[in-house]
């Protein structure tokens, strides 16, 4: 498939999946965990160049945060097998409007709308889709965490809800190169699968 000319004209949105302090920081609940990914650490100064030059096209740089609501006592309302597999998470963590749940530094200011998620996919139950129509968008660039979880959800939702797909495969993480491979594989047969050098220059 010809990337340029699937860019030749498209109305472009950038899609960044949970790339977020608590998942990412060095204070983040996941480094207090121990669960802290290498590899996705070093995403959102990769992906930086892409959400610039995206916007420099007029294109829409959208952000999922992963959210865990607060219940009437302030606890963290977690489903019960992220609870199992990721026990560290505690009062605070992933919370509306915390230092934890925003975008990375070097991404936030780049960021034109967030929305809030509470499972795999940026479109369950949030309002993604609606603002990536009210934008006129109709190509997503895809990037963000995990290759085989959130990213993967998303890319497929996206599928069946009529856009066309780019996933930046050096802009994904997973825990564990075999599982990063494997999902961008079976992306590939419903997206576009390229790495951002080969996007950023074929967006010229």
């Amino acid at each position: 498939m010809n990337l340029e000319m699937n860019l030749q004209g498209a109305r472009l949105g950038m899609v960044i999946v949970d790339l977020q302090n608590d998942f990412l920081a060095p204070d983040g609940a996941y480094a207090r965990g121990h669960t802290l990914s290498a590899e996705a650490v070093q995403l959102p100064a990769r992906m930086a160049p892409v959400a610039r030059a995206i916007k420099a096209r007029g294109g829409l740089v959208t952000a999922s945060h992963f959210t865990l609501w607060p219940d009437a006592h302030g606890e963290p309302m977690i489903s019960a097998h992220l609870k199992e597999r990721r026990p560290f998470l505690r009062k605070g963590d992933f919370a509306p409007g915390s230092r934890g749940q925003a975008n990375v530094d070097v991404l936030a200011p780049l960021v034109d709308v967030s929305v809030f998620k509470v499972a795999y996919s940026a479109f369950f139950n949030t309002q993604l889709d609606w603002v990536l129509k009210k934008a006129g968008v109709d190509t997503l660039v895809v990037c963000g965490i995990v290759t085989n979880g959130g990213v993967a959800s998303t890319v497929r939702d996206a599928h069946v809800r009529d856009y066309r797909v780019i996933v930046l495969s050096d802009g994904c993480a997973a825990f564990g190169e075999a599982a990063h491979q494997a999902a961008l594989a079976d992306m590939a047969s419903v997206a576009e699968v390229v790495d951002s050098a080969t996007f950023l220059k074929q967006l010229g």
